[in-house]
């Protein structure tokens, strides 16, 4: 019978007036444990305006915890796809994986939070549909394709 298999979220709440320094380096430190109790996965979000969630780039912060850790997967939980470009967020994600030894996952979104909408400037609940179907063309093919969304 197959092992079941564990993973963790981490919602990236920290104390305001915390030293962002030291939030990253715990929560790096948070995932490297997690990989010693065994776990499978470790997934981190993205959000830009809320002050106690630090983390604007999943896959930045998990290619720091892929130099901590061997075996955990590293997944964003999410990417949220209206606040990039798909041809970005797909080459991010190859780059990622190498740097990982291929232990990413990718994981989108549309952009839950309104505030994060505001902050960037962009209307909330964009459609997001079509920019997977560009990112997936774009890893299994090498090429990006146009839609009523997203322009190349």
């Amino acid at each position: 019978m197959a092992r079941t298999k564990f993973g963790a979220f981490l919602a990236p709440h920290h104390p305001i007036g915390e030293h962002p320094m030291l939030q990253f380096r715990n929560d790096i430190r948070f995932a490297a444990r997690l990989e010693e109790l065994g776990y499978d996965e470790f997934w981190v979000g993205e959000h830009h305006s809320t002050g106690w969630e630090m983390i604007a780039s999943p896959e930045l912060f998990l290619a720091a915890v892929g130099e901590h850790t061997r075996r955990i997967r590293l997944g964003t939980g999410v990417i949220s796809l209206p606040y990039h470009h798909p041809f970005n967020v797909a080459q991010r994600m190859v780059q990622l994986d190498y740097m990982t030894g291929g232990r990413a996952i990718f994981g989108s979104g549309p952009g839950a939070l309104p505030s994060d909408a505001y902050v960037l400037g962009i209307e909330r609940g964009v459609e997001s549909a079509e920019s997977v179907g560009a990112i997936a063309e774009f890893t299994g093919r090498r090429r990006l394709k146009s839609g009523s969304h997203v322009r190349i």
